[in-house]
């Protein structure tokens, strides 16, 4: 055999193992869905929310896709993001705040209309959990009920005479809910194949959770709005000790933010309370070094880069810039690759 004939051989019998191998290689992808603050609005953020994928390159990292939150506007987002409401494998609460879950209504009365066969969507949240103040934060009932007005209204029968297909309970059948009793350690609260996601209780509001989701291709944290069990100061640091402890080695850590400048020192009005219960940007860096994360991702940012408010409160010394938030992960002492969401902003691993 001649030797240009011998490696062509070669070649064309490596490039198939080649390309096997490189069809095979997992990936975890993360989107971030809406990255707004709080209830006000900005410019047509979305509401919070992050999209996790998982799967082989190949499907563009798409076989088990995981929404973390679903803020007004996710159904847009995911839209956007070319993933249809009634492809996601579940949905996961942190909190049943509404700018964090009223958007779910939306998502699952879609999957109503053109998904009624089936599947059902896993929504896994934290059982029912009744507050300080004597009030219960249920997502079993908020899940129940989310089809409510629409049934009430007659929008729903109207919707049933034009596809009898369609299941008669509304989209609260489509649920299949999967609650947990969050704890101070990481418990597993779903799975699928290579896909684990774990749960620890956190400081916010009652039945608060934070997350951690475990791959082959990598891990990210889920902070939600988690912030110290210490609601005010004199205290170390504003972040959430059990979100360090779910965090420790992950690859991403995507947590809600607020700024030190709305702090109560500052004069921007802002409410104490509701300052304290956020983690600040600064230490958000200085526990994602602790724990080692390669990103760090700021989502819900209060306040919005480049507005002149939060809802009704200034911006002490005009609009904040990506800079300002990213100089603040510096000054805690981060050193990985700082990420200041917007809404779609995707981060991919490896």
């Amino acid at each position: 055999m001649k030797k240009s004939m011998f490696f062509g051989a070669l070649l064309a019998a490596a490039l198939p193992l080649s390309g096997t191998n490189a069809e095979a290689a997992p990936c975890l992808k993360v989107t971030l869905t809406g990255t707004q603050g709080g209830p006000p609005v900005f410019q047509g953020q979305a509401g919070s929310g992050t999209l996790v994928e998982y799967g082989e390159e190949e499907n563009n990292c798409g076989d088990v896709k995981l929404q973390f939150d679903t803020g007004r506007g996710t159904t847009q987002r995911l839209s956007q993001a070319k993933v249809p409401v009634g492809k996601l494998n579940a949905i996961f609460f942190t909190h049943l705040h509404s700018d964090h879950s009223e958007g779910l209504a939306d998502m699952l009365q879609i999957r109503w209309h053109f998904n009624s066969g089936g599947p059902k969507v896993d929504l896994v949240c934290s059982e029912d959990v009744t507050s300080p103040a004597g009030h219960t934060m249920s997502c079993e009932k908020f899940a129940q009920h989310i089809g409510d007005p629409l049934i009430k209204s007659g929008e729903m029968a109207q919707r049933l005479l034009e596809n009898k297909k369609r299941l008669a309970g509304g989209p609260a059948e489509l649920v299949n809910l999967m609650t947990f009793a969050a704890t101070d350690e990481p418990a597993v609260v779903w799975s699928k194949d290579d896909v684990s996601v774990s749960a620890i209780r956190s400081t916010h509001i009652a039945g608060h959770a934070s997350y951690r989701v475990d791959t082959p291709a990598g891990s990210v944290v889920i902070g939600g709005d988690a912030g110290n069990d210490t609601r005010k100061p004199p205290r170390v640091t504003s972040t959430s000790a059990q979100v360090e402890k779910l965090a420790q080695g992950a690859d991403i850590i995507v947590h809600s933010t607020i700024h030190p400048v709305m702090g109560p020192d500052k004069e921007s009005g802002f409410p104490p309370p509701v300052y304290f219960r956020q983690s600040t940007a600064k230490d958000l860096g200085a526990m994602a070094e602790r724990a080692g994360a390669k990103h760090l991702v700021y989502t819900h940012l209060i306040p919005p880069m480049g507005a002149a408010k939060q809802g009704p409160f200034p911006i002490p010394g005009g609009a904040l810039t990506e800079d300002d938030y990213k100089n603040s992960a510096v000054e805690g002492g981060f050193t990985g690759n700082i990420v200041v969401g917007t809404d779609l902003t995707t981060v991919q691993l490896p």
